[in-house]
């Protein structure tokens, strides 16, 4: 086995016991080493593939990603993207970057994982954040944040969202994955560019900030209902356009560019909430629509 760039050295204490666990688990170290922007020690291993799973944080995973993903592999002959994995305790492995590609390697009936091994388990986290394996949409990542958000409150009741800002990537994350959790349906890309300049990561422990959360992810609900009472309204009428309700939302919103200083969460939900339930909907013509969503352009 190879350690770092020079002979006698050798892998911390924490890593060289992993290792050990590695080895009771049926899995072989192929290397030891120092990776080359930290320096941090990591290991090269190959584990049992049922000793392996993704993260519960993560994404669901893409039926038709995996299937794309194991038509290469079966073309090229052979699996060349090892995984990262941590270790939450002896032999079970999680995987916060190839849920896909371990997918493929069960369908493909490997016994084997190669896999980068980081003794540190919250880099995990991290990972998350910068997973790049297949594009998240609005939805995945949302679900992904929250995941992260309930798992981190367990772990780490005493800390709270701004210590993991970089792991959540945006407050209103945490916000849309309440509201994706009760509903996937949920039109979270119509109410994206609203949460994301009021929405702020909440001080406190976690034991605090979630209520908040919760309470918030209601507000948004109750504009939503409104929103599709109002929906509903205009299609009675035959204004019927899959850019509807961000032309409602444009037109009841108490944001405006002009404003120098914006209003808290709860009074912009608040308002637009009185907005939307007095918006004239005889007032609105069809041509009205279809012009909004042509200039405005492509949604989030």
């Amino acid at each position: 086995m190879s350690y770092g760039r020079h002979p006698d050295e050798e892998p911390p204490k924490k890593l060289r016991e992993l290792l050990d666990q590695v080895a009771a688990d049926g899995g072989v170290t192929l290397a030891a080493y120092r990776e080359p922007v930290g320096e941090a020690w990591q290991a090269f291993v190959l584990l049992p593939i049922e000793s392996v799973a993704p993260t519960p944080y993560q994404r669901d995973l893409s039926p038709t990603h995996a299937k794309r993903l194991q038509d290469v592999v079966k073309k090229v002959g052979r699996f060349v993207d090892p995984i990262v994995v941590v270790s939450p305790r002896p032999g079970v492995y999680w995987t916060p970057n190839g849920h896909h590609r371990l997918t493929v390697l069960q369908k493909l009936k490997a016994t084997q994982v190669p896999a980068i091994l980081i003794a540190e388990a919250h880099v995990a986290f991290q990972i998350l954040a910068l997973n790049t394996e297949k594009a998240h949409n609005l939805k995945e990542r949302s679900l992904e944040v929250i995941r992260m958000y309930r798992g981190l409150a367990a772990e780490q009741p005493r800390r709270g969202e701004q210590d993991f800002a970089f792991e959540f990537e945006a407050p209103h994350l945490v916000t849309l994955g309440l509201l994706y959790e009760q509903n996937k349906r949920f039109a979270g890309g119509a109410f994206a560019p609203i949460l994301k300049r009021v929405d702020r990561f909440l001080e406190g422990n976690f034991g605090k900030t979630l209520p908040v959360r919760d309470e918030r992810a209601e507000k948004v609900r109750a504009v939503d209902t409104a929103l599709g009472a109002t929906v509903a309204a205009l299609a009675k009428r035959g204004i019927k356009h899959p850019f509807v309700k961000n032309f409602v939302l444009a037109r009841t919103t108490p944001l405006t560019r002009a404003r120098k200083t914006l209003p808290s969460f709860d009074q912009t939900f608040t308002k637009l909430l009185a907005n939307i339930e007095a918006f004239d909907v005889a007032s609105v013509k069809y041509q009205d629509v279809q012009r909004s969503a042509v200039y405005a352009g492509p949604s989030e």
